[in-house]
This record gives C-alpha cells, sequence and structure tokens, in this order.
C-alpha cells in the first residue's frame, strides 16, 4: 500500500524544521540610587503629615471630651442645706438638665445661678462651690448648681466652648424665673463664666453676674492653652483644630459669639475678678470686658499674683467682702444713679 493509502501525510522533500525559540526575556532597567532616596523622602514627609495632622486631632478630641470626675457630695452633706433634685430642659429642648435646688429661708425671691467650668461639674471642688453655695444661702438667696451637658452623671455629651452650654445655661435660668424668682444673679468660673456671657447677650432675665477667672474661647485664647502644653505653630494649627473641632463635637469657632462678647455693653452690673498670674485666661481680657461696661454698679477686681479660679481660696476675706457688696448694689431697690462702681 502507498503512503497515501495509509492515510500518512507526505513528506515533502527539502523541508526543514525551525529551530526551537528560546522564551523571552524581562529586561530590568537598574533602580537608581536617587529613586529610592525620593521615594524615602516622600513616605517619611507623608508620615510625618500624618503625625501632625493626627496630633491635632487629638488635640482638638481632648478640648471636646474634657474628663470631668463623678459628683462625691452633695449640699445637705458637705453645708447641712436643705436641697430638691431638679431637672429642667435646655432652653433650645435639646436635653434635659440635673442639679441641685437650695432655698433660701422665707420666700425670697432672689437666685444665684452657679454656672460651673470646662473639666468640672456643679461641685467644683477646687473653688471650692459648696463653700460660695454655703455663703450665697446666708445672704438669702436661693441657689441652683446644675451640670453642663459635657460633665452629666448620664448621656454625656462634648463640649462646645458655650455653644450648646449657653443654651443649657439659659434654660437654668428660665427655671428660676419659672419658680418665681424675681432676681437672678449668674456667677461664673472660667469657661462657665465665658458662657455667661454668651447666654447674657440675648436673655433679659438676668439683673446681674460675678464673673471669676473668664475664660473666652476664642483664637488667641486656644491656641495660649495649647502652648502651655506643646509647642506648635500659630499657624497652620489653628487652622487645622478649626477644621477637625465641628467634626468631633459640631461647632466651628465661629459660632462661638467671642467678637460680639468683646465688644458688648450689658445693661446689668457685672463684676469681673482675676489673677494676674493666670495661665489659661490672661488678665487683660478681663480688664478689656471690664472697660466696656457702663453700668454703674459694674467692676473689676485684678488679682495681683492669684491664679486661675483659685482666686476665693487665696483671698477669701476680700473676695467675699467684695462679693456681699456688689450683690447689696445689685438689688432692684437700688438706685443706679447712686450706685458707685465696685473695685478693688
Amino acid at each position: 500500500m502507498s503512503q497515501s493509502s495509509r492515510g500518512d501525510l507526505p513528506v515533502q522533500s527539502g523541508f526543514k524544521e525551525n529551530p526551537k525559540k528560546e522564551a523571552p526575556t524581562l529586561e530590568l532597567k537598574p533602580i537608581r540610587l536617587k529613586h529610592v532616596i525620593v521615594a524615602l523622602l516622600l513616605s517619611i514627609l507623608f508620615f510625618l503629615i500624618f503625625c501632625f495632622i493626627s496630633l491635632h486631632g487629638y488635640i482638638a478630641w481632648v478640648l471636646s471630651n474634657p474628663t470631668v470626675a463623678p459628683l462625691y457630695s452633695n449640699p445637705k452633706l458637705s453645708k447641712n442645706l436643705d436641697y430638691e433634685d431638679v431637672s429642667f430642659p435646655a432652653a433650645d429642648g435639646s436635653r434635659m438638665m440635673q442639679g441641685w435646688y437650695i432655698p433660701a429661708g422665707g420666700d425670697s425671691a432672689k437666685t444665684i445661678v452657679f454656672s460651673h467650668g470646662y473639666g468640672a461639674n456643679r461641685e467644683e471642688a477646687w473653688i471650692p462651690m459648696y463653700d460660695l453655695a454655703h455663703y450665697a444661702h446666708s445672704l438669702n438667696f436661693n441657689v441652683l448648681m446644675f451640670d453642663y451637658g459635657f460633665a452629666a452623671q448620664s448621656n454625656r455629651e462634648v463640649a462646645t466652648g458655650g455653644k450648646k452650654e449657653a443654651q443649657q445655661l439659659l434654660g437654668a435660668i428660665r427655671f428660676v424665673k419659672q419658680r418665681g424668682n424675681e432676681e437672678v444673679i449668674v456667677w461664673g468660673f472660667s469657661m462657665g463664666a465665658g458662657t455667661a456671657l454668651q447666654a447674657a447677650l440675648t436673655s433679659k432675665d438676668i439683673d446681674g453676674m460675678i464673673l471669676d477667672s473668664t475664660f473666652l474661647l476664642e483664637p488667641d485664647t486656644m491656641y495660649h492653652n495649647i502652648r502651655q502644653h506643646i509647642d506648635l505653630p500659630r499657624h497652620p494649627s489653628l487652622e487645622i483644630i478649626g477644621l477637625l473641632l465641628p467634626v468631633l463635637n459640631g461647632t466651628s469657632l465661629h459660632q462661638i459669639p467671642y467678637t460680639d462678647v468683646k465688644s458688648a455693653d450689658y445693661p446689668f452690673p457685672t463684676l469681673f475678678i482675676h489673677g494676674t498670674k493666670d495661665e489659661k485666661a490672661p488678665y487683660p481680657i478681663a480688664e478689656k470686658l471690664a472697660e466696656n461696661q457702663s453700668n454703674p454698679a459694674s467692676g473689676v477686681w485684678i488679682v495681683e499674683g492669684s491664679h486661675h479660679e483659685l482666686i476665693f481660696r487665696e483671698h477669701p476675706k476680700e473676695y467675699l467682702r467684695l462679693v456681699s457688696t456688689f450683690l447689696s448694689r445689685v438689688s432692684r431697690d437700688q438706685d443706679p444713679a447712686k450706685t458707685e462702681p465696685v473695685t478693688k
């Protein structure tokens, strides 16, 4: 049988198979040293930027979430003062506030509302608040001590530098007015004093304020406090923290009316008390605020060598004497035209 009949393919004469081809190879170009250095430097730069922004984020978080101790006592245990546990809504209805109402003897229609500072609760032990509450009670004032939202014993919220706190203070003022009080004095400390100034911009129910170590959250004072703990450049640190604060506590510095406060002439008497060694709120703040006041019963006491919120501890007799004089002149029965400014 022929080849073709066996189904085999014919072999053509002269056919040569191609030699076996080699697999293609990837030719690697040598990596230059300068590329490695550039990549390394960029990595370090991005890491440092990340750390820098993270540090500012931590600062903004700490500012928004102060550490506040729990309540350890009450007016009865501390000063044998009868009191009521009370609750009332913030003026904007955003939350319920908790506090103590200490009634004065008889039918007193005047009340002091204490406005505690940042990082404290209604007790504010380092002042100490119980001693001042007892003193106010001895002058026949009802007393309201309450916690701001960032110091609440339950359902705690972030601190906002006075944005939310001003509404909470206005709620406290409304509460005591609804209880028949005709005369309301706000006694504020540190950021609680700054909050009182913000609340007073819109309230017609405040008859006087005592403001101890006033702290007003604004770029200058915020940076002043940051620099005491870590040496950061003013710019862009303020800008970065300003961008992060609304994310962490829903409040921009532009929402705090510090410009209006610094130019306001309040219609009621205001007593500013401040120490020259105040490391958190430099005393020229209080001097400038006091200069704006035209009410004849307003005054200022700048205490040489005293520290932030420690003036009562350092000068108790002078402190209470000045406060007593101020409160007697704030009385609705006092003729403003015959009132001398309270100074020290």
